[in-house]
């Protein structure tokens, strides 16, 4: 089997003996969505005297915190074996189980890099009125060696969050209506998890044509989702029912176009120093630059400094200067003004010459 693997399958069986068989360095990422050890003490009903539908499946029912922790070190060292050295896991849970998952992530030697809490917008209210209403829940996203170089997509994060720093509070709903797969009127998967959830830890975390392992499959969301964003996927799932309904649904999606999939990153882009704009005739020495507060101007020194008052250096340096301190990248900061009379971003000029040189 495991010199017959191939990505985008999925694969029946136990997690654990699965796993077992799979090669070793052979994912760049793990998304889990393990048991949640989540059984309630009592039934719930809602103000209109309906019962709440709680996760009573046979595969969420552990008989101890013991061997709760048992199944859990399994299966993480089992990820852990699987996963590449600079590849990354993530995994969701409530506060039922996420802190015992994070301490045993810990002791297998798991390094974390953010805890993310998925906020829903429309969470199920707490109808005995004895504690605050359940709204999140947590993600863990840890690397398998620390140090190690990891793949993270800021600028794809920043894009899908208005160019603003993506934060570790995600909002966003839980799975319903059309979204909520149903079998006989009834939710197929008690736990579904939305694709928008998917989405962000596949964009954020892996390239297309990574290969992502999900060992508690269920319904499919994470080979969805992997498909739509031309990522492969390896999805291990013991109940039928469920192989079925994350099969089909995954027959339906199409991959988007190669070309619409890519992620650049800037620091990979061949480096342009401010001057070469000067030497291309792009800026002239004299000229007037703006800054990104109204009011603020620099004027372009021949050797490419510019100054702005007392200030002269970089258009790093100085916008930085201006800035108090805070970190500040020149070319997002500068603005020239162009032919029609406009504001432009000397950004634009940098991308010309880019393209212009390959």
């Amino acid at each position: 089997m495991t010199e017959n693997l191939k990505p985008d399958q999925i694969i029946p069986g136990d997690c654990l003996k699965v796993l077992a068989q799979l090669p070793e360095n052979s994912v760049d990422m793990v998304f889990a969505d393990p048991p949640y050890n989540l059984q309630l003490s009592q039934d719930l009903w809602r103000p209109n005297r309906t019962r709440v539908e709680a996760v009573e499946d046979a595969w969420d029912k552990f008989t101890s915190f013991e061997e709760y922790d048992d199944f859990t070190s399994g299966w993480l060292s089992a990820c852990r074996r699987v996963l590449k050295d600079e590849g990354t896991l993530w995994v969701i849970g409530t506060y039922h189980n996420i802190y015992r998952v994070g301490a045993i992530l810990q002791d297998l030697g798991f390094w974390i890099l953010n805890d993310i809490v998925f906020i829903k917008t429309n969470p199920m209210p707490n109808f005995h009125g004895v504690r605050f209403t359940n709204s999140h829940e947590t993600l863990l996203w840890a690397q398998k060696k620390k140090g190690a170089k990891y793949t993270f997509n800021h600028h794809a994060m920043k894009a899908l969050n208005d160019d603003l720093q993506m934060r570790s509070d995600w909002l966003l709903p839980i799975c319903t209506g059309k979204e909520r797969i149903k079998t006989n009127g009834m939710k197929a998967h008690s736990t579904q998890k939305p694709e928008a959830l998917l989405y962000r830890v596949l964009l954020s975390s892996t390239n297309p044509g990574d290969t992502v392992l999900d060992p508690f499959f269920g319904s499919g969301t994470t080979g969805a989702v992997a498909k739509k964003l031309g990522r492969h996927f390896i999805g291990i799932e013991r109940d039928e029912g469920y192989l079925k309904i994350a099969r089909e649904r995954i027959e339906s999606i199409e991959t988007a176009p190669e070309q619409v999939l890519k992620t650049p990153n800037p620091r990979q882009q061949k480096r342009i120093p401010f001057g070469t704009l000067l030497e291309a005739g792009l800026l002239q020495p004299g000229q007037r630059l703006y800054f990104v507060r109204n009011g603020i101007t620099a004027i372009i020194l021949a050797d490419g400094h510019i100054q702005s008052g007392e200030l002269a250096g970089s258009i790093h340096a100085v916008a930085k200067s201006l800035s108090n301190g805070a970190p500040a990248n020149g070319w997002d900061c500068w603005f020239f003004i162009d032919e029609s009379g406009s504001k432009v971003s000397i950004d634009q000029l940098r991308q010309q010459i880019r393209t212009e040189t390959g």
